[in-house]
């Protein structure tokens, strides 16, 4: 089953499940109880299902629905309570960026929840002087409370997986910071539950820029597969319904700018697609262009497969 958080032309915002090939949107939201604490329906979804959400149409029966052509999506959970991110989580990716380390040695680094973009939105490139670059990833969200779970266990805690853009500015400022401008975080379109996501190890990664194939890479050639970074993340911090968690992005990365469109598209996930704008762009008020890992100047060519 597929979900997304959507707002109707009315500017009524719910969270419902795709069905009918994709073509309608059952308002689950609807028949949730109401929230006390101000959380999104994606929020109140989690916390009410947890990391078992109905996968049948026919849990849906006589909810209302939404062509899905006439409503607006929204980010994929509104409101994370927190976005954790794997740095150098791919092998291609350590030897294109020169690293001498991986994430064995690196650990996780945290986004900021008010990066979250929906899909068929636009990225806001801050500054006119310093390099942007994409980085499609695979990423799931919490769907039950994690505290120092062990990989085994860590499936009992996914909700489900989507597509994510880490979006990154170069340089030597805090990984945090670097990823965390507010548009950095595209994530969806849907949220698809573990049943019909499938065999994590038979999903392929795609990214593409202005239709231009720069990444392309088998989720399985992980570093740290889902499991073991569920697993690593809890010992870390409590996880909670809600929080997304993104694996990582393999060789590929490269410049983006104003005008550009970019798209992620993972094997029964679906695609991510976004627009890129620097029109609200200013110069720069921080000094480490010239620092941190040196990314490669022209994209790394996709290996033939």
């Amino acid at each position: 089953m597929k979900y997304t958080s959507f707002r109707s032309t009315s500017g009524y915002e719910s969270v419902g499940a795709l069905v009918d090939n994709d073509t309608r949107i059952m308002d689950v939201g609807s028949r949730l109880p109401a929230s006390t604490a101000g959380l999104s329906p994606m929020r109140r979804l989690l916390e009410h299902h947890g990391a078992t959400l109905p996968t049948s149409a026919e849990e849906f029966l006589g909810l209302p629905g939404f062509d899905a052509a006439t409503v607006e999506i929204l980010p994929l959970v509104p409101d994370p309570g927190k976005i954790i991110a794997a740095p150098v989580n791919y092998f291609d990716h350590k030897a294109e960026m020169n690293e001498d380390a991986h994430i064995d040695a690196l650990g996780v680094f945290l986004k900021a929840p008010t990066s979250v973009l929906a899909a068929g939105r636009t990225v806001e490139l801050p500054y006119t002087d310093r390099r942007f670059d994409q980085e499609g990833e695979l990423a799931f969200v919490i769907g039950a409370t994690a505290r120092n779970v062990t990989a085994s266990e860590a499936p009992n805690h996914i909700a489900g997986y989507t597509c994510l853009l880490d979006m990154t500015m170069r340089g030597g400022e805090d990984r945090s910071t670097r990823k965390s401008f507010d548009t950095f975080t595209p994530v969806g379109p849907f949220l698809v539950t573990p049943d019909e996501a499938g065999d994590l190890s038979t999903m392929r990664l795609q990214t593409r820029v202005n239709g231009e194939l720069r990444q392309d890479a088998d989720i399985s050639a992980l570093i740290w597969g889902v499991a073991d970074l569920l697993a690593y993340a809890s010992s870390v911090m409590t996880l909670h319904p809600g929080d997304i968690l993104t694996t990582g992005t393999p060789a590929g990365i490269g410049q983006i700018h104003d005008g550009d469109t970019i798209s992620v598209e993972i094997t029964r996930l679906g695609t991510l697609e976004v627009a890129v704008s620097a029109k609200t762009a200013v110069a720069c008020p921080t000094k480490g262009a010239n620092r941190g890992p040196k990314p490669p100047e022209t994209v790394t060519t996709v290996a033939r497969r």
